[in-house]
């Protein structure tokens, strides 16, 4: 059968624009055969050695003298008597002979892109975009600060996803991010949007009802990139409308939750006031409650019971007792602050005398960001050593985000991100508060020490 004209020329020419871009491709592949090198080699990688006055082992509480660090990349690769840790051609040599070296701090529970004013009706008037770039401020404050890894748990419009994205990229200065994107919660909830009137029939990103419901959103949020899960279980303090000793999700709605998430290899954090709401979570199967503030003896019995994680945010309750009534913040959000400042680190005393697990975390954004490491005190007030609040920033932190083997401790084949400062942490922890040095990831992103 004979092929009419008119079909046959687009075939042939098709045919020809094929062997043409074949040809192309072939050439620039020979090309880059004779004008590459014969034998490519990746650089070395770069070269690092510490050697600070005193290395903190934040498991034993023992600081060692006449030690150093090798880092390669971004690894730790040998650490040891500094005689034994040997320089080569090349390496950068950092001499830091007052300080006390420990590994980066972990804060648990953040906010990098809210501040306490975008937390009230002037938050409406703030962009999504604006609270990323606010983030981008927020999370250098907080790697100068010491804090080499946060978990950030909420934000809108999955802005922390996108400020993690740029940290990794290296677009922006800030610690690493576990990140949750929009927290869960229900219609009317804690986690929802209640500040604006019904004309506006607005709900916040995570609000979800009902097991089928929260099931969809727990891989929704993780389709756009979620690290770990937040849910509301009880109301809070500064939204409107809702009561922070009241339970919001249902028992079966949170297993559910933890259900998926764990199911889809994510961690869930639960923000819990209220007694039974710590309770349930608990019971759910959630990876730590945060707050507990309005915890009774039994719901610290259910931590203890579960092994659940307890991340206390309780600096923010000294912070706003001092500075609630020239805050901006709703009237409705200082009287709930009052009621729950005054009970959070009593309940937390009695959790910590009764062995809950226990993972640094702030709540930074109720109160300003960089001024995490406040919270080493209140800690102390209540009875827990020195060296274990340390070890609720590090060790018990890296153990809840799942990276023991990444973060922690200063060991061979872990990050190397270490902070260091004056004196001896483990005899006033205060001295956190005032870190000199900061190192993530091979990188120095802080060093007063050599400004002196």
């Amino acid at each position: 059968m004979r092929i009419p004209e008119n079909t046959a020329a687009p075939r042939r020419y098709t045919q020809r624009t094929c062997r043409w871009q074949v040809s192309v491709v072939l050439l620039f592949v020979v090309q880059l055969g004779f004008t590459g090198p014969a034998h490519a080699q990746a650089p070395a990688a770069k070269r690092t050695i510490i050697r600070p006055g005193r290395v903190l082992d934040v498991r034993s509480g023992e600081l060692r003298s006449n030690q150093a660090i090798l880092i390669e990349a971004e690894k730790i690769v040998q650490i040891g008597a500094a005689s034994e840790v040997k320089a080569a051609t090349g390496d950068t040599t950092i001499d830091l002979p007052e300080a006390t070296l420990l590994p980066g701090l972990i804060d648990a529970h953040t906010h990098l892109t809210f501040d306490l004013n975008s937390l009230g009706y002037q938050g409406l008037g703030i962009s999504t975009a604006r609270e990323a770039l606010h983030g981008t401020r927020n999370a250098r404050r907080t790697l100068e600060a010491g804090f080499t890894t946060v978990r950030n748990l909420g934000a809108f419009d999955y802005s922390d996803i996108a400020l993690r994205d740029a940290i990794n990229d290296g677009d922006v200065i800030g610690p690493r991010i576990v990140a949750s994107g929009p927290a869960l919660g229900i219609t009317g909830g804690h986690c929802d949007e209640n500040l604006l009137p019904p004309a506006f029939h607005f709900q916040g990103g995570g609000v979800a009802d009902g097991i089928e419901a929260v099931q969809h959103k727990v891989r929704e949020v993780i389709k756009y990139g979620a690290d770990v899960i937040k849910i509301c279980a009880t109301g809070g303090v500064l939204s409107k409308g809702d009561d922070p000793n009241a339970s919001q999700y249902t028992l079966e709605e949170m297993k559910a939750i933890v259900a998926d998430a764990h199911r889809l290899g994510r961690k869930v954090a639960a923000h819990a006031h209220g007694a039974e709401g710590v309770r349930w979570a608990s019971e759910a199967g959630v990876d730590s409650i945060e707050h507990g503030h309005l915890m009774d003896d039994a719901a610290i019995a259910t931590l203890k019971k579960n092994g659940t994680y307890l991340v206390p945010t309780l600096f923010l309750t000294e912070y706003m007792q001092q500075n609630l009534e020239r805050s901006d913040v709703p009237e409705f959000s200082k009287q709930k602050m009052r009621m729950v400042a005054a009970a959070a680190q009593q309940n937390a005393k009695k959790a910590f005398a009764a062995g809950v697990k226990v993972a640094f975390g702030t709540d930074a954004a109720v109160y300003p960001h960089g001024l995490n490491a406040g919270e080493f005190h209140v800690y102390v007030k209540l009875g827990m050593p020195p060296l274990v609040a340390i070890q609720t920033a590090t060790i018990n932190a890296s153990d809840l985000l799942g990276w023991t083997k990444q973060a922690g401790t200063l060991e061979p084949g872990k990050f190397a991100d270490m902070i260091a400062v004056d004196g001896d942490p483990t005899k006033d922890v205060t001295t956190l508060e005032h870190v000199k040095f900061v190192m993530k990831g091979g990188a120095v992103y802080k060093n007063d020490y050599a400004k002196r």
